[in-house]
């Protein structure tokens, strides 16, 4: 593969993670890409961490053009992820690169389960002030652990925490998800570059990609086209977890 069709294929991977993931599920596709493109597993996890953090900045922007913002409660709940985020990065930069591979593979087969998981309702916009419950205290510290840790899923992790135990609609609990994301991939991504494990220049294709792609996914509900989606990107995640669990 040429230089050129990589840039190119990364790109709209990219575009299309970003589009996607305000429904959970970017980097399913943008971090196997990165491996598949021959960076080790460490390299591809820093790596992906820049197109993350742009992403979400875009996203966040353009929730707060469209009047959606809730900035206590959002930094609030994000500043609970940080000890757990730093842990987990920390421990990824130091894990096998095979390993790492290994648990990527399985990690993207749950997700397409929980794809397939009912959804919960929930009608609450929730307030700045609102009381944080100590449930809420411990999930965010784990879902910080996992998010520092590997990333692939983590959207789910939140809107499954924000909505069952704080019973938030979906529009906000996606508003809050991209602050919280934005967050702890800041400590995330500087242990990752300290320790040499970014390519910039991939990083940054990546992360033009999946900001253009985060800035329409925050504008658009897509709705009708939501099953056809679905059955995309199962399809594609399905595949990068059985290449990834050397299956073929």
């Amino acid at each position: 593969m040429s230089d050129i069709t990589s840039v190119i294929l990364l790109f709209v991977i990219a575009l299309i993670s970003g589009f996607i993931n305000v429904g959970g599920g970017g980097s399913s596709l943008t971090l196997p890409m990165l491996i598949f493109l021959g960076l080790d597993s460490a390299l591809a996890n820093g790596t992906n961490r820049v197109g993350i953090l742009m992403q979400n900045i875009s996203a966040i922007y353009s929730f707060k053009r469209s009047n959606f913002s809730q900035f206590k409660l959002s930094l609030k709940l994000s500043l609970l992820t940080l000890p757990g985020a730093i842990a987990g990065a920390v421990l990824a930069v130091k894990l096998n690169d095979q390993l790492f591979q290994k648990i990527l593979g399985v990690v993207m087969i749950l997700i397409i389960i929980s794809m397939f998981l009912p959804k919960a309702r929930n009608t609450k916009e929730g307030e700045d002030g609102q009381k944080i419950s100590w449930s809420v205290y411990l999930s965010m510290f784990g879902i910080g652990f996992y998010g520092g840790f590997l990333q692939v899923g983590v959207g789910f992790m939140i809107m499954a925490s924000l909505q069952h135990l704080m019973k938030l609609n979906l529009v906000f609990v996606n508003m809050h998800k991209v602050f919280i994301v934005l967050v702890f991939t800041l400590p995330a991504l500087a242990i990752f570059a300290f320790t040499g494990n970014v390519n910039w220049f991939w990083g940054i294709v990546l992360g033009t990609g999946t900001a253009l792609g985060g800035w329409w996914s925050a504008k658009l509900s897509v709705k009708k086209g939501e099953k056809l989606i679905k059955v995309v990107l199962v399809a594609a995640i399905l595949i990068m977890a059985l290449k990834l669990l050397d299956v073929f």
